[in-house]
């Protein structure tokens, strides 16, 4: 390349020695920049007479009219992440179609650095993201947020940050799996949840805990514990609450592929479901009738869910309007509890 030439950021990547989004970040004085590195850049886009205004540069480029699907790689044949994904995209796809916008998908790493958006943003290949990704999500967000990249979440917004989201009312859906087993007599109800870390999680926690609480029920630590989604996880968080609890009479699990396997450990300790356990799982997906048994679930309107997440990220590229959505939720009460 020759000197004074630098017409794009992969022009300054390339003369830099780094990642376009690394350039990118470092122009938006982004902090997962360190300052040598952004000085640096700096140093070559002055050199060049390079300038980039981030807003003008999305006004004026031309829209691709497609919508990129965030979600992440798996290592294995099935997961609940592909399974969630499939249910909840039929309903994306058909409102992106009516409203003149494909569908990209994209798999990410989770665990590896965040600043896949410029890649897309920078090329014209998406106008903006949906995140359906279940493991690292709040390090995603943060980075797409310093980026200015457009998106959408499946999830609870992070406080003090304005991005468009849709949720499930996770709270009132814990609220409603510990009520209904009250109701059926139940006492020793123990809480097996996704990440820790995850808002979606901590608030279904919040609303199995208010509930027990309104019922004058004790949270018993021993009696909750945490995966990461995927059904192995379930399986060790399922025996670890049977060792520390053996007398325990019902498990509210948060994911329906989570409480098929919690199922499978209770049978196969001696507990039978639902007379010695009741299960209550969490989404409604399709495989939840024919669970065995079949799995009462708390049901949360995917359909509806995909339908908002496309619609309000369009609203929100053409007119920057922030929506923040709360779909409700209601228990599907089926065998298992």
């Amino acid at each position: 390349m020759n000197p004074k030439s630098a017409q794009t950021i992969a022009d300054i990547a390339r003369l830099a020695g780094v990642s376009k989004s690394t350039v990118s970040r470092a122009l938006s004085d982004s902090p997962l920049n360190c300052e040598e590195t952004k000085e640096r850049i700096r140093g070559i886009t002055k050199d060049q007479h390079f300038q980039i205004n981030f807003p003008a540069r999305r006004l004026s480029k031309k829209e691709s009219n497609t919508i990129a699907f965030v979600t992440h790689g798996h290592h294995k044949e099935f997961s609940f992440a592909d399974l969630f994904t499939l249910e909840i995209l039929s309903s994306i796809s058909r409102v992106l179609a009516e409203s003149g916008y494909d569908l990209l998908m994209v798999q990410v790493d989770p665990m590896a650095c965040c600043d896949w958006s410029a890649d897309y943003l920078d090329t014209g290949r998406a106008d903006g993201f949906i995140l359906m990704t279940s493991t690292r999500k709040n390090a995603h967000i943060k980075s797409l947020l310093e980026m200015k990249s457009p998106f959408i979440v499946w999830g609870v917004p992070l406080p003090g940050h304005s991005y468009p989201s849709v949720t499930g009312d996770n709270f009132t859906g814990g609220k409603l799996a510990v009520e209904h087993f009250v109701r059926s007599g139940r006492r020793k109800i123990a809480f097996l949840g996704g990440p820790a870390e995850e808002l979606e999680v901590q608030r279904r926690y919040d609303g199995y805990a208010a509930a027990m609480k309104d019922a004058g029920l004790e949270v018993v630590q021993k009696r909750v514990g945490y995966g990461d989604f995927s059904t192995e996880s379930s399986a060790a968080t399922m025996r670890q609450l049977l060792e520390g609890s053996p007398d325990l009479d019902a498990v509210f699990v948060n994911s329906d592929l989570m409480a098929m396997s919690a199922m499978d450990v209770l049978r196969a300790n001696g507990r039978r479901v639902p007379e010695d356990v009741a299960v209550i799982g969490y989404d409604n997906l399709s495989i939840a009738e024919v669970a065995n048994p079949p799995l009462t679930t708390v049901s949360q309107n995917l359909p509806q869910a995909g339908r908002l997440l496309a619609q309000n990220l369009i609203q929100y590229l053409r007119t920057g309007v922030v929506t923040n959505v709360v779909v409700p939720v209601n228990l599907e009460v089926r065998k298992s509890a």
